[in-house]
């Protein structure tokens, strides 16, 4: 479309509109089905999502002698679900959210090796990679332990391949931790809004980082050039990719289990509504994907963005997905959730969750710190500042109209003190305590 259509576009739309301003907003997608309508027109499916879980149980070995933090899992990258009451009691008091039910956070902020949600798809598409290319080569047959993975001779053969992506941070970290430990050359290409200090951790692990002035998308398009130069590189695309999409899909099929230890239920009478960080979308998608195949119409997703990069929200919204960007409606792009900065989503995302998704909304950069301090203070958690979004969603549901539509439209004012409302924290572990401090005093309106 040429910009002038975009005009015609916000003009006739005051959800648009509000965006264009940077205001905080909500939109529920008019295009959620039942999930028995919505499966049938889903090329991916839970056979593959299986298929993925068991791909990772095979690489336990491996991940434990790799990385020995991880031998209390016995070699699975698994977060902890937390009830966190002293937050929730905090949002009542502080925002005004009279929220029934339990509030839990699903700490992917703290998972091994990356601290960040990216440890499940980014380790996930690095792993799948190398299984393939070790089979292929023969120095891994079938039903072999894949602890000889880290074998000296198996990291001689690795070198001789590439791994490249293209982040504004987490991801970049996943990738590079994990590539780099297999015994990959790996390539990180960086836009200028990636923290410093995730550059200079990749580094230390042995990672080029290449970094670009321009934004994201302008990283992830030079980085697929770079690779596609060198038949030995492997680029791992977070805007189309089905192996990172599936890797992050995995955490649902894990979640009744953690859900059954707190002796909570999910089903018709038990709803539950969970929030989630959103970027390019791939994370989000993936865990939404993954958690609609679990608990069907008995889950309720939200993706929260910043107001001044809400890309998968503008995609779905218009139906342009990645055909639109932020910028194209004036917005920067640019964002003090730097995991969250992209102006343009996947439309391989934003495609798939058109059935499943149950609403957006978007959050300033000031309330980001804000919840995060609300969190530390509460229960003694940090998040960084773009995992705290998820704290919009509990946040916005008491006070929007719309809302309170979609409650009474899907039936479930009778059981809302019943459902568990899930923050899926997506990063803030690896954050050097410097940066941290530096977190807890920023504000802004």
């Amino acid at each position: 479309m040429e910009k002038k259509n975009y005009d015609d576009l916000i003009k006739k739309s005051p959800l648009l509109q509000k965006m264009q301003r940077g205001e905080e907003v909500v939109w529920i997608n008019p295009d959620l089905c039942p999930f028995e309508t919505a499966e049938k027109n889903t090329e991916l499916t839970m056979a593959d999502i299986e298929d993925a879980e068991k791909r990772l149980e095979r690489f336990a070995p491996f991940i434990m002698k790799c990385f020995p933090e991880t031998k209390d899992r016995k070699g699975l990258i698994e977060s902890v679900l937390t009830p966190v009451p002293e937050m929730k009691a905090l949002l009542r008091d502080k925002y005004g959210a009279g929220l029934e039910g339990n509030l839990l956070l699903k700490q992917d902020s703290h998972l091994a090796i990356a601290g960040s949600v990216k440890a499940r798809g980014g380790i996930y598409e690095v792993l799948k990679h190398t299984e393939d290319l070790a089979l292929e080569a023969g120095i891994l047959k079938p039903g072999e332990s894949y602890e000889k993975l880290a074998d000296q001779e198996a990291r001689d053969f690795f070198r001789n391949y590439k791994v490249q992506v293209g982040s504004t941070g987490n991801l970049g970290m996943s990738i590079g931790i994990m590539s780099a430990a297999v015994g990959y050359q790996v390539i990180v290409h960086m836009s200028a809004d990636a923290r410093q200090w995730k550059k200079d951790l990749l580094r230390s692990r042995g990672v080029e980082v290449i970094e670009y002035e321009s934004d994201y998308s302008e990283a992830v398009k030079q980085g697929r050039k770079m690779s596609d130069q060198d038949p030995k590189s492997y680029f791992v695309d977070d805007e189309n990719s089905r192996n990172l999409f599936l890797g992050y899909a995995v955490a649902a099929r894990r979640l009744p289990a953690q859900l059954q230890e707190l002796g909570i239920k999910i089903d018709r009478e038990h709803p539950a509504f969970v929030y989630i960080p959103c970027g390019v979308g791939g994370a989000p998608g993936g865990i939404t994907f993954g958690l609609k195949q679990v608990f069907k119409d008995n889950v309720h997703c939200f993706f929260v963005e910043p107001v001044q990069a809400p890309c998968m929200l503008l995609g779905m919204a218009t139906g342009l997905n990645n055909a639109i960007s932020v910028q194209d409606i004036g917005l920067t792009g640019q964002t003090h959730a730097d995991g969250l900065a992209v102006g343009r989503p996947s439309g391989f995302v934003g495609g798939v969750m058109k059935p499943f998704l149950s609403g957006e909304m978007t959050v300033r950069d000031g309330r980001l710190y804000e919840y995060m301090r609300d969190l530390l203070q509460t229960e003694d958690i940090f998040l960084e500042p773009s995992a705290c979004a998820a704290v919009q969603g509990p946040v916005k549901l008491m006070e929007s109209e719309k809302l309170q539509e979609y409650i009474r439209k899907h039936d479930l004012e009778k059981k809302m003190g019943k459902a568990s409302h899930i923050l899926w924290a997506t990063g803030g572990s690896l954050v050097p305590p410097e940066v941290r401090e530096e977190y807890k005093s920023t504000y802004l309106e």
